[in-house]
């Protein structure tokens, strides 16, 4: 035990010998964050890089379990109030000191952050009010009982309200603080003119198409990170991206192609991966008539009638998708979230193989001749998301629904889903707090801006009893309670073929010799989790 602690020793004092260069890391990353501003837009990569900059009252490690952040302790006081003790002799990066105000600042800003694609409301709304007990003593208030407060505080991270301008009292509202004359715009991130968090990085430069360049906080709160610089370089396409990381480009890739997995470690390069809770899904318009994309149906909208959703189910072969696209590094999804995360129904299924089946229930909805489709999707968001997108289309041709993939950058991707202008779309969805009520809540709630509903539901399903067993759960502070109510919850949306789960995505990272990366849950990409090997 001796010997064995003597040589991590000497192990670690190597590493910390070595010059300043060595403390450099470079990522080439799948896809670029949209815009640096913590909350313009609540997707998967804009999240994993707001961590390194903007720290959360809670932190997530993981596999999302919480941990003290800029908040050291909180607990409910009674059904509807919480207290949070925040960390004391915190900084941001300008110098400014973080106190309670900072957080009021921050949930204020957040619902007036302009042109959001999919906006972090969905995880502020239940705050009825905030309450600054002392400088670093913050009450919140909530209508009802609410016990995904502290999980949901974990997903959104914290300005300094002096370095944007509000050095008086705050009133908090709903409905629009006081005390604020005005809030940073997007632009103001991604030029660093405002980029102060307290993370244990700090903004250098943004060159869009190009790279991020981050540099240590060398007056963190925590553990100091390791690497001195760190540059994120997105290259989207997968052939650039892995010759980056053999060429010895980059240090680190996330997302390398499946297939070229056995290729990367035959040339010496590690790779990590593990399930994550993504995801991949179809969604269907439930409202629009005539529908965008739809052709051969006398102006009516299919997917009103839930037998035609059922048969676009049973048309699609999920486990040869992920055998054969996949690479088998998938997992086929019943439901919206994987086995054994919170909410979750033990030994939920998903539906087999059944392409007869499919063809009568089209026929009983009155469709046997079927009907032309245009399946928009994104090609460079998810793991192999053209090629998924392109083997529905084929099984949806073969029971008589002849589709055409739309496969275009996520950006076109997203603003057109946003304008409605998709009949069926395939996407996906991380659960930002790890439980079955984020999806739920997205997804299939009816649309709702007032109570934070159905921010991602785009193809505006709506059910009543399904809104109410959504509420009901977020209001249901008992675990177990609250667990049995979001798996009714499920049940009724995919029951219903409220929107349609193909497979759980198990995310890859590859990175030189010499390095190790634990796998996320969440997929996120965090320079402080690659570190030395040993």
């Amino acid at each position: 035990m001796r010997k064995s602690t003597l040589l991590c020793a000497v192990s670690l004092a190597a590493v910390l010998a070595t010059p300043a260069a060595a403390q450099e890391l470079t990522i080439g990353l799948s896809s670029e964050p949209s815009a640096l501003d913590p909350h313009y837009h609540n997707l998967g990569p804009n999240n994993a890089m707001r961590r390194h900059m903007y720290d959360s009252l809670v932190l997530q490690d993981e596999k999302q379990q919480l941990q003290p952040g800029l908040a050291t302790s909180w607990k409910p006081v009674d059904d509807t109030t919480w207290e949070f003790k925040l960390r004391e002799g915190v900084t941001f990066h300008d110098g400014s000191p973080f106190t309670a105000q900072d957080v009021v600042f921050t949930v204020c800003r957040i619902p007036t952050v302009e042109d959001s694609p999919s906006s972090f409301t969905v995880y502020t709304k239940a705050i009825t009010d905030m309450q600054i007990k002392d400088s670093h003593t913050l009450i919140l208030k909530t209508a009802k009982p609410y016990p995904l407060l502290p999980v949901e505080v974990s997903t959104w991270g914290i300005l300094s309200a002096t370095a944007n301008g509000a050095t008086g009292d705050i009133g908090f509202s709903p409905e629009g603080c006081t005390g604020i004359d005005s809030y940073p715009k997007t632009q103001a991130f991604n030029d660093g003119s405002k980029a102060f968090g307290t993370g244990p990085f700090k903004f250098k430069e943004f060159t869009r198409g190009e790279k991020i360049v981050l540099e240590r906080n060398e007056n963190y709160w925590g553990t100091k990170a390791h690497w001195q610089t760190v540059t994120f370089r997105p290259i989207t396409s997968n052939g650039p991206r892995v010759a980056a990381l053999l060429a010895g480009d980059v240090d680190m890739i996330d997302r390398p192609p499946l297939q070229d997995l056995e290729r990367i470690e035959s040339e010496g390069f590690e790779v990590s991966q593990g399930l994550s809770n993504r995801v991949i899904y179809l969604h269907f318009d439930h409202e629009q008539e005539p529908t965008p994309g739809i052709d051969g149906t006398g102006g009516k909208n299919p997917f009103k009638d839930a037998r035609v959703r059922e048969a676009v189910s049973k048309a699609i072969n999920r486990e040869a998708i992920v055998a054969r696209i996949m690479g088998g590094v998938a997992v086929p999804a019943g439901e919206l979230l994987p086995q054994g995360m919170f909410g979750s129904t033990p030994g939920a299924a998903h539906d087999s193989y059944d392409p007869d089946a499919a063809k009568k229930l089209l026929a009983e909805a009155g469709y046997g001749d079927g009907f032309k489709l245009v399946l928009g999707s994104p090609n460079d968001r998810y793991i192999n998301d053209a090629q998924i997108a392109q083997a529905v289309a084929q099984m949806l041709t073969r029971v008589g629904i002849e589709t055409e993939v739309d496969a275009m950058t996520k950006s076109t991707f997203f603003a057109r889903r946003n304008k409605y202008e998709f009949s069926l779309y395939m996407a996906g969805w991380g659960s930002g707090t790890g439980e079955m009520s984020s999806p739920l809540r997205a997804l299939v709630a009816t649309r709702d801006k007032d109570k934070g509903m159905g921010g991602t539901n785009r193809g505006r399903y709506s059910n009543a009893e399904l809104d109410a067993l959504i509420e009901e759960a977020l209001a249901t502070v008992d675990d177990d309670k609250r667990e049995s109510i979001l798996r009714q919850a499920s049940q009724k949306a995919m029951e219903n073929y409220a929107i349609l789960p193909l497979h759980y995505e198990v995310t890859p990272w590859a990175y030189r010799k010499g390095l190790s990366y634990t796998p996320r849950t969440d997929q996120y990409t965090i320079a402080t989790g690659v570190k030395p090997a040993g």
